[in-house]
């Protein structure tokens, strides 16, 4: 039960950080998504947006804490840090 609740967070994380990501990309530009995320990632500006769309994931930890889901926290957690490992390996290349 423990891990189920740990893994449907961070699924949820997953999903939301994703849609964030292209709903931000389909608000903001008029080329197809494929062509701007190229374009981010050789202006070295996709972690920037990568960030952007991880915010949501802060409404779903404290969701989860406040509803006392303390595995569902931990696993929206382990998203956000998944996705800062993943920024921070951006931002070196």
């Amino acid at each position: 039960m423990i891990n189920k609740k740990l893994f449907q967070g961070v699924i949820a994380s997953f999903f939301a950080s994703s849609s964030a990501i292209i709903f931000i990309l389909l608000y903001f530009s008029e080329e197809p998504i494929e062509d701007v995320i190229v374009s981010l990632f050789q202006q070295k500006k996709l972690g920037g947006l990568i960030s952007m769309g991880a915010l949501i994931n802060l409404p779903l930890f404290f969701l989860g804490i406040h509803k006392r889901k303390t595995n569902f926290a931990k696993g929206v957690m382990i998203t956000s840090i998944i996705i800062v490992i993943m920024v921070a390996f951006l931002k070196i290349i």
